[in-house]
């Protein structure tokens, strides 16, 4: 019985082990993280938008969107009932800023998902194969990325039609050139190390190189770099709802924007209608940023020593 026990044991000592070593590399990276002022901030700032996006449909509710029954006057100032004044429909400006923060949110995620998981892909492929494949690759990515992303969001838009999936889609295609550039440097600097060779030397293939040992070591650069392309994402899905190619039945801070200036917010002195969603697009994007630098202050050796 105590064979069996011992032998259990160590079977699965193993797995015991690998997480004991994950828990202990996340309890370092938050110790390193929290001592980063500006990454808590941006956290903490983080983190309320993200619940407030999470919560509005049941602390708002969507009867407040409509433009049939508004609640309210329209474009009345700041008051003890709409805090941040009304749009032109009537709608507390409040309540737009808050399903906004739900949508700019879910474009930026999502787009970045798409724009990593392209420009990861392509990136290992184009450092882990030589010859003819990656070179093809590269010129596709050069294309790309001389390329402004914002012309090519805003014909996307154009083309394939006005609505939300259409915007995270054309992010998500046009954004991952810059993505794929730092993963391809990361793999042909984690291959060059000796234990790729001794990997190869005992019979590891392509797919075991690229799963086991590449995609671990490029996995920090990523995630820093996915933060900070969530910022970009944002504003990008911000100026092309500003541009009115978005979708006008979703409310976004791009769309509020766009229609405080159409009613003139701007020479009418109307500050409650057009600062808000403004200075909310402003907060996220210097949030995702401050959480940006400080996960790469963590993860690089030398950002950590200065």
């Amino acid at each position: 019985m105590t064979t069996n026990t011992s032998s259990g044991s160590a079977r699965t000592s193993p797995r015991q082990l690998t997480w004991a070593r994950r828990r202990r590399a996340v309890a370092t990276f938050w110790r390193e993280y929290r001592r980063n002022r500006a990454g808590l901030f941006g956290l903490a700032v983080l983190s309320l938008f993200v619940l407030s996006a999470l919560l509005v449909p049941w602390v708002v509710g969507e009867e407040a969107l409509s433009v049939t029954r508004p609640p309210g006057e329209p474009l009345q100032p700041p008051s003890g009932e709409f805090l941040l004044g009304t749009d032109r429909s009537g709608r507390s400006v409040l309540d737009l800023v808050l399903w906004g923060s739900r949508v700019s949110l879910t474009v930026g995620f999502a787009a970045t998902f798409i724009s990593i998981a392209v420009g990861g892909l392509i990136g290992i492929l184009a450092g882990h194969f030589h010859g003819w494949l990656s070179a093809a690759l590269l010129r596709v990515t050069d294309w790309f990325l001389v390329m402004p992303t914002l012309v090519l969001a805003v014909a996307l838009a154009a083309v394939l039609g006005r609505s939300l999936s259409t915007i995270i889609i054309a992010i998500g295609v046009t954004a991952w050139p810059t993505t794929a550039r730092l993963v391809r440097a990361q793999t042909l600097a984690v291959e060059a190390r000796p234990y790729i060779e001794r990997a190869r030397a005992l019979g590891g293939g392509h797919w075991h190189v690229m799963s086991r040992h590449v995609l671990p070591n490029v996995m920090p650069i990523v995630l820093a770099q996915t933060t900070l392309m969530v910022a970009g994402a944002i504003l990008t899905e911000s100026t092309v709802a500003f541009l009115g190619l978005g979708d006008p039945t979703v409310p976004s801070w791009g769309s509020t924007i766009q229609a405080a200036r159409d009613t003139g917010a701007v020479s009418s002195g109307m500050w409650w209608y057009i600062l808000p969603p403004g200075i909310a697009i402003a907060l996220v994007a210097l949030a995702f940023t401050l959480c940006g630098r400080a996960i790469e202050g963590v993860l690089n050796p030398r950002l950590r020593s200065r």
